[in-house]
């Protein structure tokens, strides 16, 4: 068995503003009507897969739990970490519920926000490394390199042209000549940070190596709490867990290391240029998502996230156009956008961060527009779900249904409207929502009162 072991803990900072931390790159539906996460979810599942374990960030959970349950996919564990400690932790994590699960089992440790074009490859390449991973090797997959990359780390082989190859060693991110010399010699391939191990290797090169991490994933486990369908782990365990990569805890110093070189059409989508390198382009090599148009332009992408972008007379230009901010920037420029979020976050601008839409258990709410003393907002209330009994100290709220049906409770009492009916909630009133029916609730939502923000919510008991 194969248990499946999913990382999305990361942010995605160089594609902003459409990835933002409380909304990040792997959650994009931009690739078919499907985000990275699911992507990587659906490429775990059939023959010889387990239910995954996902290995989240606490302000992603509703995140991953409405992106797998689209995909009807029931996780194994679903597991947030209430600080970012890289990937040792999670490497450590995943072999603790794995054995627990099942002594002998196998974990593939993969992140969530690579592309592959040719997953069969992929999967071809996790049949060649069972054997090894089962007689107790710590396999690495490689991708064999078409071009000298400065942006990924690579592995050193050792001389050989077997499925498995040996680990010469690992080497950081190198300089262009150096890239260059690597793709010459034939033996390095890029790092893909995948992994299949047993999770009793895992486990016994962490006793050897990490003694002290393990012992604190250990504890962090034992002392987690469930919420909902969630595993939270212990703050204070997990806190003390060193912020280190599982190459440099484990497999630049253990000696029974694999590697498996694949070429599924492997991208890790780290930036804005990757993103229009794997788009379908017109004759002119521009690409688009959204309503986009273009006249005289060259090798551009843009993305519209709500109205129509035209590009006129450009050429390897990104524009990026969301509901609250707009980027243009040239292709060759595209990894400075992690300057423009650092800039943003140190003038306390809320666009570094937050995304318009806020994902909630019941659904989404998305930000139209905000003022002093009002906030205009879209909400969808999924079917059987709904907002609890709370009220408000210092804003009042409008209600317009747009389409669905909603039953309203205001002070207690209930009526169901339907498509272009409002109810008022008066300041103060106590009120809940919830819907009965089948399909999406959408309302649009006026409050106004003189401090508009979520700390002005009174919830109360039910009971």
């Amino acid at each position: 068995m194969i248990i499946p072991c999913i990382l999305s803990g990361g942010v995605g900072t160089r594609l902003w503003p459409l990835s933002r931390k409380d909304r990040p790159k792997q959650f994009l539906p931009i690739f078919d009507g499907d985000s990275l996460f699911q992507k990587t979810a659906r490429r775990t599942q059939g023959d010889g897969f387990a239910a995954p374990i996902v290995i989240g960030n606490e302000g992603h959970r509703f995140l991953i739990g409405e992106q797998l349950s689209e995909l009807e996919i029931t996780a194994e564990a679903i597991v947030l970490e209430p600080m970012g400690r890289n990937t040792a932790a999670p490497a450590a994590m995943a072999a603790l519920i794995a054995q627990e699960a099942d002594p002998e089992a196998l974990v593939l440790l993969l992140p969530s926000d690579h592309m592959m074009g040719q997953e069969d490859k992929f999967k071809e390449a996790i049949a060649k490394a069972t054997p090894a991973a089962r007689s107790g090797r710590i396999v690495t997959f490689g991708i064999e390199p078409h071009e000298p990359n400065t942006g990924y780390g690579y592995i050193r082989l050792t001389e050989g042209s077997e499925d498995v190859r040996e680990v010469a060693n690992f080497v950081e991110k190198p300089k262009l000549e150096t890239a260059q010399a690597f793709l010459a010699d034939g033996n390095y391939v890029w790092n893909a940070g995948i992994f299949l191990y047993s999770a009793q290797a895992m486990i016994a090169a962490f006793e050897e190596f990490q003694p002290g991490l393990l012992a604190s994933a250990r504890k962090s486990l034992q002392d987690a709490t469930r919420d909902l369908d969630f595993t939270r782990l212990n703050a204070d365990s997990f806190g003390q867990i060193e912020d280190i990569s599982i190459d440099f805890a484990i497999m630049e110093k253990a000696d029974n290391i694999s590697c498996v070189p694949m070429a599924p059409e492997w991208d890790d989508l780290g930036s804005w240029s990757a993103i229009w390198g794997v788009l379908p382009k017109d004759a002119q090599g521009n690409a688009g998502i959204g309503d986009t148009h273009f006249i005289g332009t060259e090798n551009c992408l843009a993305y519209a996230d709500d109205g129509l972008v035209s590009v006129i007379g450009l050429s390897d230009i990104l524009v990026i156009s969301t509901t609250d901010s707009v980027l243009v920037a040239h292709k060759d420029k595209a990894q400075d956008v992690k300057k423009m979020v650092d800039y943003l976050k140190s003038n306390n601008r809320s666009e570094a961060d937050a995304h318009p839409r806020s994902y909630r258990p019941w659904g989404w709410s998305e930000r139209i527009n905000a003022g002093d003393r009002f906030s205009v907002q879209s909400m969808m209330i999924k079917p059987g779900q709904g907002l609890t009994l709370q009220s408000h100290l210092h804003r009042a709220e409008h209600w317009v249904v747009v389409s669905g049906t909603v039953e309203i409770t205001i002070n207690g009492k209930a009526e169901l409207l339907s498509e272009n009916q409002s109810a008022y909630v008066p300041l103060g009133a106590q009120h809940k929502l919830f819907n009965p029916g089948h399909i999406p609730v959408r309302m649009i939502e006026v409050q106004s009162g003189t401090y508009i923000s979520e700390a002005d919510i009174q919830r109360h008991d039910e009971s």
